[in-house]
């Protein structure tokens, strides 16, 4: 199924693309495939296909021949959200150009915040933010879904569960569980780092990671050094950084080494700011670190955007200590970058912003689109804005969008 056509603001789409990877991104249910050319930096809109409710998460099989979707029609924000009556996990085969074909799906128990594929590609791992949870199913020589792996001992799952991955050695499993601020009626849920060994779809308790019981700690992405021992943690309720070792045995380090702040003026944080996802440069040196920011105010009559951070954060990253250093922020020309991939070349960074929302220009109100930023990556590790595709997201959020190796 072909989705509509996009606004881009006067520009076509290009029609050579790079056959090494593809690109997706999700609107509502559908989930379309873009081809990209990263030295042009354009996108190339292919095809689609479309879930059973909203896609939530996707992750590739290491053999780069399926692809894993979970969808859910539950309403993202816990507490008194909506939580749906349709969970699902699907499998696609994936053609040499990315296009996806169905390849058989499972019903899951509730809404779905995360999935992963372990490093062997004979599990896939499905995280649940409330009630927080965690599934492990094998995956069947034909990349189809198989059995649930039953787990001797129920994991401790912490309190909303937002990633699950497996270290690279595929040893361990790191659950990242964000917690929640205080409302009004409910004090703060702690958050907390849940460390797994990991042996035949086990989920076996290791270690568990919370700073002041985790108080004040609100993890939400990870994402490991492709060569170093260092895992970096997005804290998207503290707008931090954090940089942890990853020792032999797949524990993390009891303390952070480092701990930075995200922001590009902290000193004037507003309401609703939190920090996104993160992820490493395929060389090692750099990071990048999404903060995002969607709260409202009104303005004559109308709810506009009341201020605050929506960029792309550059780290630098010191090849002997892992040490993170903030180089540059850049806007991200869109409300909410809730996800973002960079290609395997290291040449472009997308990032896909939520959906649209009206900003104060002077005396008067514009629309922001939501849509796909492209950004050129530096030799430095430095973006630099090359375009923006607006995206109709009328149908539904752009909720997920990443970068999946070809053949």
């Amino acid at each position: 199924m072909l989705a509509s056509g996009l606004a881009v603001s006067g520009r076509s789409w290009a029609s050579a693309a790079s056959p090494r990877f593809a690109f997706y991104a999700s609107v509502g249910p559908e989930l379309t495939l873009y081809g990209v050319d990263a030295d042009t930096a354009t996108l190339t809109r292919r095809s689609s296909v479309q879930l059973p409710a909203n896609v939530q998460y996707a992750w590739p099989h290491p053999s780069r021949r399926y692809f894993y979707a979970v969808s859910s029609n539950g309403e993202p924000g816990g507490g008194d959200a909506a939580k749906g009556d349709t969970h699902v996990a699907s499998a696609f085969r994936v053609g040499a150009d990315g296009a996806l074909s169905p390849h058989g799906s499972i019903r899951l128990p509730s809404r779905p915040i995360h999935t992963s594929v372990d490093r062997s590609g004979q599990f896939l791992l499905i995280a649940y933010n409330e009630p927080s949870n965690i599934t492990v199913n094998r995956l069947n020589s034909d990349g189809a879904i198989g059995e649930l792996v039953a787990q001797r001992v129920p994991p401790d799952t912490g309190i909303y569960a937002h990633q699950i991955r497996t270290t690279p050695d595929n040893r361990t499993a790191i659950l990242v569980t964000r917690g929640n601020n205080p409302t009004k009626s409910h004090r703060e849920d702690p958050g907390a780092l849940k460390v797994f060994s990991f042996a035949d779809g086990q989920l076996t308790k290791l270690q568990s990671l919370a700073p002041n019981n985790g108080y004040g700690f609100g993890p939400r992405h990870l994402d490991f050094h492709p060569a170093l021992p260092f895992v970096y943690i997005s804290l998207e309720r503290q707008n931090r950084l954090y940089t942890y070792r990853l020792n032999a045995d797949g524990t993390l380090s009891a303390d952070p080494l480092f701990m930075k702040n995200s922001l590009a003026d902290p000193e004037h944080l507003h309401p609703g700011q939190g920090a996104g996802t993160l992820h490493v440069h395929p060389n090692g040196r750099f990071l990048y670190q999404a903060n995002r920011n969607a709260n409202v105010v009104d303005f004559r009559g109308q709810k506009v955007f009341g201020g605050g951070e929506n960029n792309m954060a550059v780290w630098a990253i010191d090849q002997n200590t892992g040490e993170p250093t903030l180089i540059q922020t850049i806007d991200g020309r869109g409300i909410q970058l809730r996800t973002f991939a960079v290609d395997p070349s290291g040449k472009l960074l997308i990032a896909a912003s939520i959906e649209p929302l009206l900003i104060r220009d002077g005396d008067s109100v514009a629309n922001l689109s939501a849509g796909l930023t492209v950004y050129r990556i530096g030799a430095d590790g430095m973006l630099t804005f090359a375009r923006k595709y607006d995206v109709d997201t009328s149908k539904g959020t752009q909720f997920w969008s990443g970068i999946v190796n070809l053949l």
